[in-house]
């Protein structure tokens, strides 16, 4: 009996667990960041070797953070202050070109294996990293998205020095860490459908921490046996998951969500930290008033292409589709901070000289010819056909403008744009543009105060059409 108890005690000793809280897509949403403190300080009391993690696009969205002298310093603050132990590197991550001075302050690592960064860049990432837990190692292997292009989505300007190689396919020079760890983690930026296949491909792979899609995923998404968490965006929520280690195999594992922006507590002492950068005047100045809500992305599209093509003098304009970061805006003041969350990215103004027929090949072409990707217009109207059966696919449009009356394909129109829009437009061959000494969200605070007043209720310039439905 005595020897069955000995045989017994040392294989239950065997069985230890690692517990993990993960966040992704946070966009400097620094007001949930004492809820995450406190939810950290729960976990830490009941697990203290726990491991704090972030899937990517730590920043843009909030002019507090994406403003501060060094862009993006409050987030990594914050972060630090919790006690964050790694981080993927986001799309995101480059914007205004801050990047290497927030990895020099933060205390955590940032890791990417698909990226290769020339000595000039100074982003000194690294693909992966072990950390030791209660005994346990556990490997972490960084990734982030590629489009088509080949690179991650944010004005190619931020990539200067940078190569990037396919997220799924790089992990395959990996799996010999899932040879020298107990656990092996993939923190991706890659995307829910990129996360999925490197499931099916890689089951030597116990975790899968991804973001960048803002997919709520439930607690019981395993494919191939590889668990793959992820949240929607701004720190709606984190995920608690725990792995449990026997004799260096992972033998079972699980998730559980928790509401971050409802958590019953928040960290006094991150409370306090927020305070001190959200003590600016100069964001809460009113610009006008919005007679009635803005309801949707659309809506608040309409207006900042308004407010560019007036501010350039133009004929038309193109805002691309996701350069527009605020869902919706209530009816009321409309600030300083209301502009640069809905247009934080810095990007100045610039003037095409199009003729009709450029204009409609590059509304085209841009758009990939995909929902997600269609822009935003001014001085013109589109009516979209949607595939039936993938309906974030366009078959075909009908651009006109904004009277209804018809393109003319040897007319050259004055189109106002950004520079986002302007790199994808270079590779196109258009060379007619000309960039003003103008940002786009300058613009827009100069629309607005011109107008007073803004009510865009019911403005629809774009119409989606599947199978006889409206889409909007």
């Amino acid at each position: 009996m005595l020897l069955m108890l000995s045989v017994a005690f040392c294989t239950n000793a065997q069985r230890r667990e690692v517990h993990i809280l993960s966040v992704n897509d946070m966009h400097a949403k620094l007001e949930a960041m004492p809820q995450l403190a406190a939810i950290a300080d729960s976990l830490r009391a009941l697990h203290p070797s726990l491991l704090v993690l972030s899937a990517g696009d730590n920043r843009t969205g909030n002019p507090l953070n994406d403003m501060y002298s060094i862009s993006g310093y409050p987030m990594v603050a914050l972060m630090n202050a919790i006690g964050f132990n790694a981080s993927a590197i986001g799309n995101h991550e480059f914007d205004m070109h801050s990047l290497p001075e927030l990895i020099d302050r933060s205390d955590f690592p940032y890791l990417c294996a698909n990226m290769t960064a020339d000595d000039s860049v100074g982003i000194n990432s690294i693909p992966w990293k072990a950390f030791e837990v209660e005994g346990i190692r556990v490997g972490i292997i960084g990734s982030i998205e590629t489009t088509k292009q080949g690179l991650p989505t944010t004005h190619p300007d931020n990539l200067v020095g940078l190569t990037f190689a396919d997220p799924v396919e790089t992990l395959k020079d990996y799996e010999w860490v899932s040879n020298h760890c107990d656990a092996t983690i993939l923190l991706s930026h890659a995307g829910y459908r990129s996360d999925t296949l490197a499931a099916r491909l890689y089951p030597w792979i116990d975790l899968i921490v991804g973001g960048h899609s803002h997919k709520q995923l439930g607690p019981d998404e395993v494919r191939n046996g590889v668990l793959i968490t992820q949240n929607s965006n701004r720190l709606r929520f984190a995920t608690h998951t725990t792995l449990v280690v026997d004799s260096g195999r992972v033998v079972d594992k699980w998730a559980e969500y928790i509401d971050v922006q409802h958590f019953s507590r928040k960290d006094a002492a991150i409370s306090e930290l927020v305070l001190s950068f959200s003590s600016n005047p100069y964001f809460d100045q009113v610009l006008a008033q919005a007679a009635t809500s803005f309801k949707d992305i659309y809506e608040l599209g309409c207006m900042i292409c308004d407010a560019t093509m007036d501010g350039c003098g133009a004929d038309v304009s193109l805002h691309n589709h996701r350069g527009v970061r605020m869902q919706q805006l209530l009816a009321g003041n409309i600030t300083v901070r209301d502009v640069l969350t809905m247009d934080p990215f810095g990007n100045s103004a610039y003037v095409m000289e199009l003729t009709g027929e450029e204009l409609l090949r590059l509304v085209t072409r841009y758009s990939r010819m995909e929902v997600q990707h269609f822009p935003h217009l001014g001085g013109l109207k589109a009516r979209v056909m949607l595939d039936r059966d993938e309906p974030e696919k366009i078959t075909s449009f009908d651009l006109t403008l904004a009277d209804g009356s018809p393109i003319d394909m040897e007319r050259t129109y004055r189109v106002a744009t950004n520079s986002y829009v302007v790199a994808a437009c270079k590779a196109y061959g258009i060379k007619s543009m000309e960039r003003l000494n103008y940002e786009t969200s300058e613009m827009i605070m100069d629309f607005l105060k011109k107008k007073g007043t803004v009510d865009y209720s019911g403005v629809k310039r774009i119409e989606f059409i599947r199978a006889g439905q409206e889409r909007h």
